[in-house]
């Protein structure tokens, strides 16, 4: 979806685009051509992130400095939130948007970009895409996504990966 737009940018029109994401949103209304920039910047985190759980032991990883903080409050704020498949209306509905803007809002100052849109996968078993794909803050896509490493639901993305790379060993 995305990367079909990347190849349409030129080095002068990508460092042009990179400079506007840092504006306020407020200053462009919605300019298609920062929307392109934010959805090619959000497909590339997405694809990076993938690959990162497909090739490094998810347990391992560490996505923040506080990753150990945002993990205690996710928890200790949404103690039942399924985190495996998620239910959009989990994040989007006016009851847990009510819910969500507290927890946001405390790692403001803490984790860089905190509010940033950024894409997050539903099924955590699954690859993203256009069906399995949600918009969500940065600091609710750390917050799952941390809970799914400690929690072992990205673990069967990573023994995945690894079958692959050694069915390929074997017959290259």
């Amino acid at each position: 979806m995305a990367a079909a737009g990347l190849a349409g940018l030129g080095p002068g029109e990508a460092a042009a685009a990179a400079q506007a994401l840092a504006l306020p949103a407020e200053s462009f209304g919605n300019d298609p051509r920062v929307e392109l920039a934010w959805a090619m910047k959000a497909h590339q985190h997405a694809q990076v992130y993938f690959n990162l759980i497909s090739s490094v032991d998810p347990k391992f990883l560490n996505l923040t400095k506080v990753d150990d903080r945002i993990y205690e409050e996710f928890r200790e704020t949404f103690g039942d939130l399924r985190v495996d498949v998620l239910d959009p209306e989990e994040l989007k509905s006016e009851a847990a948007k009510a819910k969500w803007r507290p927890f946001c809002l405390r790692f403001e100052g803490v984790v860089e970009d905190f509010n940033y849109g950024t894409l997050l996968r539903l099924d955590s078993r699954r690859e993203y895409s256009e069906e399995n794909t949600i918009f969500a803050t940065r600091i609710q896509f750390f917050a799952i996504e941390i809970a799914r490493n400690r929690e072992g639901c990205n673990d069967h993305v990573y023994s995945s990966a690894r079958e692959t790379t050694a069915q390929e060993d074997k017959s290259g």
